[in-house]
């Protein structure tokens, strides 16, 4: 099949040598604002070059990724609906929740598929916690812990356009949550504090939160979050039933240094770069979408699923403000 990719930055460039690497992918188009950066991108990975993204959708592409900054994400979605080619696009589907509902209404009905990224859906061991709950090896939940430490803070033009870090980096662990528990979140209380980058303080959000969640049948969900963790890129969630316990992240890349006497685990180098610790995800994630591409598969992540994330980062925003407990369904409403 042939893909266009739209934006060719990190996580662009990223993505076209997952592409170039599958077998599915017969050819690629790549198209950016900056001309420099898609022609050098075609040059590394035998792609050809388009000068817009209409042109993109009129070489005769099969599907298209997208890894455009976030603003463009509802326009280009809603340009590849229109043509009738299926879309994988980087989350969040839109800046605010609002323009994301608009992209959602504008999508329903219509017989094109729209895959949104979340990557840690297509990680072994979420996957794995996933099948042991759905299975009920577990049995009934009664908490959930979700963790995702960042080795260091994004740069200050980043922070001050991300939407804070519920927006930004918190919404991993809201969407693995409900993926892998199968229930949505009613309420949450979030608290956060900085003692690290003065230019995170400065665009009124923080560099380390907590949240709990209370999700709809009861069970409480732990979520810790922050901008630095020296020791390096730490992802992991631990989920408790009353026949069980599991983990997802307890192997030798962990970055955790263990003192007690005689430990020797950890022993191997810590992840210190999401693209290191989601490297096989990031590619699982780009299969799925060949097959919805080809009609044999349904989107593994929707724009409604993204957008229930979504609720629960502005409910812990405004936790956070505000310093109360916050429904889901309050800022759905507001």
């Amino acid at each position: 099949m042939r893909i266009g990719i739209l934006g060719l930055g990190r996580i662009g460039a990223f993505h076209a040598e997952t592409l170039s690497g599958l077998a599915a992918v017969e050819s690629l188009v790549f198209s950016d604002p900056f001309a420099d950066a898609a022609k050098a991108a075609a040059e590394r990975f035998g792609a050809e070059v388009a000068d817009s993204p209409e042109a993109v959708l009129a070489a005769g592409v099969d599907g298209v990724v997208i890894a455009a900054a976030t603003d463009a994400h509802p326009g280009l979605i809603l340009a590849c609906v229109d043509a009738g080619v299926p879309v994988f696009c980087e989350k969040p589907v839109a800046r605010t929740m609002a323009e994301g509902v608009e992209v959602l209404r504008a999508v329903e009905g219509r017989d094109v598929p729209v895959q949104i990224g979340y990557n840690r859906r297509f990680d072994a061991g979420f996957a794995a916690a996933r099948a042991a709950v759905r299975g009920g090896e577990l049995g009934t939940l009664h908490t959930v812990r979700s963790t995702t430490l960042d080795p260091a803070p994004p740069p200050a033009a980043y922070v001050a356009a991300s939407g804070g870090i519920f927006r930004d980096c918190s919404v991993h662990d809201f969407d693995i949550i409900r993926w892998v528990t199968g229930r949505e979140v009613s309420e949450v209380y979030a608290a956060g504090g900085n003692r690290g980058a003065g230019y995170i303080r400065e665009a009124g959000d923080a560099d380390t939160t907590g949240a709990i969640l209370t999700l709809d049948d009861g069970t409480l969900a732990v979520v810790s979050n922050s901008r630095h963790n020296a020791r390096g890129y730490d992802v992991r969630m631990e989920i408790h039933g009353f026949e069980d316990s599991i983990a997802v992240g307890l192997e030798d890349k962990l970055p955790l240094r263990s003192v007690e006497p005689g430990a020797t685990f950890p022993a191997g180098t810590p992840h210190d770069f999401f693209m290191d610790r989601f490297a096989a995800a990031y590619r699982a994630e780009l299969s799925a979408f060949t097959e919805v591409v080809a009609g044999t598969r349904p989107s593994p992540c929707t724009i409604a699923d993204a957008l229930e994330a979504g609720w629960v980062a502005e409910a812990c925003t405004l936790s956070l403000h505000e310093h109360r407990p916050v429904t889901v369904e309050e800022v759905r409403q507001a």
